[in-house]
């Protein structure tokens, strides 16, 4: 039985294999760790699924591999003997891109019409080097691999398009003879930015160190620009008195019960409060609890609240899932967990996909406010500041000191209008500066 790589999230195009915990030879059970895998965004196990010996390696450990590629091969005792042997003396793989065929947009016409190319034997299963979504658009139609993979690259949004294939089916010539695809061919490579080795032209030799990108900080690279040129954003920022959420909160932690060790049930931060107060608010205003799917809204009917997490080398957003629902003590221990475990990178995909808005935080950092970009497919992300003393003007015209914390809403304006956005920014204003009615 051949054992494959994984696909772990539908952007998620290629894995690292960072520990066999098999080696040729040695027989496995159902249930046995044969390797764990590292993708841009998580570490996890692989199990066995079936009984036998491990016959074959054939991606080893340190190596990178396409989704669907074939890593390893589990055979009888009796095949064991001789496939070990041969894996032994197999070449290792210069690049995991050997399996992927590119072929260039011009000849997409012809590709019918040439014989079909002989599979790699080591790498079974082609695998795209990207995502380029779904096969079903929202509409109902279907559109085959090669215009997905053409469309994408030429930046053509399929839903304008009206298939000519079978039961409307968009095929490679409907890409073709889109009339963006000719705009963009003319922009060619040049659109993308200066060359590494134009780059590199501007600074004298041995004044800098090379760093090799990884999946994590391609991923972030491809991702935040896709959202800076295709969404539209606008920006609200308001400052929240966060007087009484401070005292509720200490006195909160304060009350929270110990164990034996003297040791408190949760303890409670600012951030949790600030979750729980986006979750009501979009359920307060459930016009802003949605995403853009192409030719459609979507609208939710739970809060479910992504928080940006930092990473040695990156960023990763695991979701508060149905956050309306749950206490501030739930969240909080919820957070803690989900903090722990992205760092290392034992998330599951279902624990950072998805959602319709995020907070990002980095006032633990001293920044007093900034711009968030929103993280596709959210149509909202609140950036929070640093909380500071201000002099505010008091009821009967005095002067009092309090602290104050920025709140900057970052919307997508295909989804979420000013107005919109302004009527959700209050509605969380006003409940962390009254943090009480977060309890009822």
């Amino acid at each position: 039985m051949d054992v494959l790589m994984p696909q772990l999230g539908e952007t998620v195009a290629e894995g690292k294999i960072t520990k066999w915990f098999k080696s040729a030879g040695e027989e496995v059970k159902p249930g046995d760790n044969l390797f764990e895998i590292e993708t841009d965004k998580v570490s996890m196990e692989v199990p066995s699924t079936t009984a036998g010996v491990l016959a074959e390696i054939r991606v080893p450990a340190g190596a990178v591999a396409p989704v669907g590629a074939v890593v390893g091969v589990i055979a009888d005792g009796g095949g064991a003997a001789a496939s070990a042997t041969a894996t032994e003396n197999r070449p290792p793989p210069q690049s995991a891109d050997r399996g992927i065929r590119r072929d260039a947009p011009a000849a997409a016409a012809n590709a019918d019409e040439r014989p079909r190319a002989a599979l790699d034997p080591f790498f079974e299963v082609r695998t795209p080097a990207r995502n380029y979504g779904p096969a079903r658009l929202p509409g109902g139609a279907t559109v085959t691999p090669l215009a997905r993979r053409l469309a994408g690259e030429a930046g053509i949004d399929l839903a304008q398009l009206r298939g000519s294939g079978p039961r409307g089916r968009i095929v490679a010539r409907d890409i073709a003879a889109a009339p963006q695809a000719a705009g963009v061919a003319l922009a060619g490579p040049g659109a993308v930015g200066p060359s590494a080795a134009e780059i590199k032209a501007l600074f004298e030799p041995g004044s800098y160190q090379e760093v090799p990108l990884d999946g994590m900080r391609r991923t972030i690279a491809a991702r935040l620009t896709q959202a800076a040129q295709t969404i539209p954003h606008f920006y609200l920022t308001t400052d929240a008195d966060i007087g009484r959420l401070i005292a509720l909160r200490e006195e909160a932690n304060d009350a929270a019960p110990k164990d034996h060790d003297g040791n408190a049930g949760f303890k409670l931060s600012v951030n949790d409060f600030i979750i729980r107060a986006l979750a009501l608010g979009l359920q307060r205003v459930p016009a802003a609890n949605a995403v853009w799917a192409g030719d459609r809204i979507l609208r939710f009917v739970h809060s479910d609240i992504g928080v940006a997490v930092a990473l040695e080398g990156g960023l990763i957003t695991p979701v508060i899932r149905h956050a309306e629902t749950k206490s501030l003590s739930a969240i909080s221990a919820e957070m803690k967990d989900l903090v722990a475990r992205a760092r290392a990178k034992k998330l599951k995909p279902a624990e950072y996909q998805g959602g319709a808005a995020a907070i990002s935080n980095l006032g633990m950092h001293g920044v007093r406010e900034f711009s968030a970009i929103i993280n596709p497919p959210h149509a909202t992300i609140l950036a929070v500041g640093a909380a500071l003393r201000q002099a505010i003007e008091t009821d009967d015209g005095g002067v009092a000191f309090a602290s104050m914390l920025s709140l900057t809403l970052s919307c997508d304006h295909r989804v979420v209008d000013g107005a919109l956005g302004a009527e959700l920014l209050a509605t969380v204003k006003r409940l962390i500066e009254s943090p009480v009615t977060m309890l009822v």
